[in-house]
């Protein structure tokens, strides 16, 4: 009896069955809510000599856990670079260590902090976003999340690292070790050095400079506390009136031309209406344009005329300040609108907990990097 053979059929059925398995074997493995992103850090760390605390750029992480790990990170960068400068470079001497060099708590349970915020099981986007959701949902906890609510928080957050590098700055030129910063013993940043160099007159910058300081000393003792510091480096975040105050005659002192220490209308509008407009858009009409396009600086020139003199003075500077130099306020707002105008789907101007969840990269676009498509990153 001869041997059967297998129906041709089966042997087609067999291979199509095999087809499928290997084209399945090289489809892309899709990661919940993330396909083909990679969750990476900012490099936010900026060397000493930026003109103000230091770190880059103003958008702060959303979630806090991620702010710790780049406020570590970023740490261990600053000590690396001021080591010198605390070593006889400027610094306090040869025997003392780096501000901050003593032992920091490390991630000890992973290699590198990428490889832990992209571990599904150590850092899971959605459970972040359970989890922070009622922390942002406070005012009121009503189940859906405001553009106010939403820049309060990314407000806290910013402050949080500000007050943290202010922190680090006080402890570097603190040479006395007292918890307190005196006029003579903080160094001004490098390019504040070079440029009084290159600067042939005698009134040069005032930033840095001892009215700055006594600006910022609200008590009047002659020593900056923490607080006080933190106005010195950020004054554009401050409360202060002085410090205010002293913004405003600064950026008069540096765009009066003719020494009479007001701005009249064309030093308002060379020097400072482009950086009022850039913050906080001027309404303007047709009939309002011309080809100088000064029209809309000479209403807002009027309004801030106060006592109709035809010069601005600090005073009438102030309402206009804060879009010349925005505030973390500022930034924050901004940051929330961009997020709600990405991930508010149903248009009702609230986030809701599912909106979040099914929009992760929006809140986490500043450390997403994609593998193979485009992707928001207004604010990196």
């Amino acid at each position: 009896m001869g041997k059967s053979h297998p129906n041709p059929i089966v042997w087609i059925y067999v291979a199509l069955t095999l087809f499928v398995v290997l084209l399945l074997s090289f489809a892309p493995t899709h990661h919940h809510l993330r396909p083909h992103r990679r969750l990476k850090l900012r490099s936010s760390f900026a060397p000493r000599g930026d003109g103000g605390g230091g770190g880059g750029g103003h958008q702060v992480p959303f979630d806090p856990l991620i702010a710790d790990i780049e406020r570590r990170r970023e740490d261990r960068e600053w000590e690396r670079a001021h080591y010198n400068f605390s070593h006889g470079g400027g610094g306090g001497g040869e025997g003392d260590a780096a501000p901050g060099m003593e032992s920091q708590p490390e991630w000890e349970e992973f290699m590198d902090a990428e490889d832990y915020i992209n571990d599904e099981d150590r850092f899971n986007v959605t459970r972040r976003i359970e989890e922070l959701f009622p922390k942002v949902d406070v005012a009121p906890a009503d189940g859906a999340i405001t553009a106010e609510e939403l820049t309060e928080w990314n407000l806290a957050q910013a402050q949080r690292e500000v007050m943290h590098r202010t922190q680090r700055d006080l402890e570097l030129h603190d040479k006395n070790r007292d918890g307190f910063i005196s006029f003579a013993e903080y160094e001004p940043p490098s390019w504040a050095h070079t440029f009084h160099e290159n600067n042939t007159t005698n009134d040069g910058m005032g930033w840095w400079k001892e009215t700055h300081f006594n600006a910022s000393d609200v008590d009047g003792d002659g020593l900056l506390n923490l607080t006080e510091f933190n106005d010195f480096l950020h004054p554009a975040d401050s409360a202060n009136p002085k410090i205010i105050h002293w913004l405003c005659q600064e950026e008069i002192r540096e765009r009066d031309q003719d020494k009479d220490g007001k701005l009249n209308f064309q030093e308002f509008f060379n020097g400072l209406f482009s950086l009022v407009r850039a913050h906080d858009e001027v309404e303007t009409t047709s009939h309002e344009t011309d080809s100088s396009g000064e029209a809309p600086a000479k209403k807002l020139f009027s309004q801030l005329d106060k006592d109709k003199d035809g010069l601005l003075s600090a005073d009438e500077l102030k309402p206009v300040i804060g879009n010349i130099h925005p505030s973390e306020h500022y930034y924050a707002k901004q940051q929330a609108d961009y997020v709600l105008s990405q991930a508010d789907t149903d248009k009702d101007g609230r986030l809701s907990l599912k909106e979040m969840i099914e929009n992760p990269y929006v809140f986490y676009s500043s450390i997403f990097a994609e593998d193979d498509y485009g992707y928001h990153d207004e604010f990196r």
